[in-house]
């Protein structure tokens, strides 16, 4: 089975990921990726009102395959 590698970024932490993990096939890996999304946007609200979260998986060889981003963006409205 394929190893993968998920690196994460919140914008303050960087992870790269040095031991992956195996995934039957890349789509795996990706759903996997996509999944840590939400989990960091959690443990990092409510700190602040603009955040980006970024995933990349990389391959065995090192190069990357896939890339995810969610950004958060608050802003206040002015009310009358």
């Amino acid at each position: 089975m394929p190893r993968f590698y998920i690196d994460s970024n919140d914008d303050d932490f960087h992870l790269r990921d040095e031991e992956g993990q195996e995934f039957p096939n890349l789509a795996a890996a990706r759903d996997a990726a996509m999944m840590m999304l939400p989990d960091m946007a959690r443990e990092k609200l409510p700190d602040g009102d603009q955040r980006v979260f970024c995933v990349n998986v990389r391959d065995e060889r090192g190069a990357t395959r896939y890339t995810a981003t969610l950004s958060l963006v608050g802003e206040w409205k002015q009310t009358e």
